[in-house]
C-alpha cells in the first residue's frame, strides 16, 4: 500500500543527485511489470553505523537543506499519516504480547499500555513538530555507514517521506544511540525542538521493533524507550 520499493527507486532516480547527504551511487534504477531494481555502490567496506554527534549533523543537513521545499519539488513523496490505521491496529494487537514481557520495565510497560487505542493520536501530534522537509524515514544505525574519512552515508530509502526533521533525530536516538550519548547527539542536532511531540509516534515503533525479539534481549531497547519516558 505504501509503495516503498517504487519510492526507492523514485529517489534515486530524481532526488539523490541532488539530496546533499552521501548515498551509494546508482548504477541502475528500473520500476516496471516486474518489479523494481536497483545497482547501487557497494558500501560494504565502510563501518555500520555513525557515531550519535556525526549521525545527527548528517541528519540536520539533510533537512536543514529541504526544509519548506521537499513536498512540494516531489509531491509523491509519502505525507505525514500514511498507513496510520495498519500501524495502529498492528500495535493493538502486538500490545498483550508486549506486556507480558520480563525485560520491559514498569514505566516503559505502563507507558506502552497508554499508547493502546492511542497511535493515530501520536502519528497527528507529529506535525506540531515543525516544518515538513525530507526525511529519510528510517534512519536508524543499521540504515547509516561510516567511511574512512568519517563521512556518514545513508541507505535504504524506502521509507522517504515529507515529515518535520525531528522524526528522524527521535527514531535515530530511540532505535541506536544509547541514553547517555543522547545530549551529544541533539547538540550536535542543534535543537531539541517538537521532540516531545514525536516521541510517543517513534515509541511505537521502537515498541514494534522489540516485539519479534526472543525474551530477555530488550534490555537496549527499553533502556532506550525508557530515556524517552523521561522526556515527556
Amino acid at each position: 500500500m505504501l509503495q516503498i520499493f517504487e519510492s526507492e527507486v523514485r529517489f534515486y532516480r530524481e532526488i539523490a543527485p541532488v539530496v546533499g547527504v552521501r548515498v551509494p551511487e546508482c548504477y541502475q534504477a528500473e520500476d516496471n511489470a516486474d518489479g523494481t531494481l536497483l545497482v547501487l555502490e557497494d558500501l560494504s567496506d565502510w563501518t555500520p553505523g555513525a557515531e550519535p554527534d556525526a549521525g545527527a549533523r548528517a541528519l540536520r543537513d539533510l533537512h536543514d537543506r529541504w526544509v519548506g521545499e521537499a513536498h512540494q519539488r516531489w509531491p509523491w513523496l509519502r505525507p505525514l499519516g500514511a498507513g496510520v490505521d495498519l500501524v495502529a491496529a498492528l500495535y493493538d494487537r502486538t500490545w498483550p504480547m508486549l506486556a507480558e514481557r520480563s525485560d520491559l520495565s514498569a514505566s516503559v510497560r505502563d507507558f506502552g499500555q497508554r499508547l493502546v487505542g492511542k497511535v493515530t493520536d501520536a502519528e497527528r501530534d507529529i506535525a506540531e513538530a515543525g516544518e515538513l522537509t525530507m526525511v529519510h524515514g528510517d534512519a536508524s544505525a543499521q540504515n547509516l555507514r561510516t567511511g574512512p574519512a568519517g563521512e556518514v552515508a545513508f541507505l535504504d530509502w524506502e521509507d522517504v517521506s515529507a515529515a518535520p526533521g525531528m522524526l528522524d533525530l527521535a527514531w535515530f536516538l530511540v532505535s541506536s544511540v544509547e541514553p547517555e550519548h543522547w545530549p551529544d547527539a541533539l547538540a550536535a542536532y542543534g535543537t531539541n525542538e517538537g521532540l516531545t511531540a514525536v516521541l510517543p509516534a517513534v515509541m511505537v515503533q521502537g515498541y514494534l521493533s522489540l516485539s519479534d525479539l526472543p525474551e530477555g534481549d530488550a534490555v537496549g531497547w527499553n533502556a532506550r524507550l525508557q530515556a524517552a519516558v523521561g522526556m515527556l
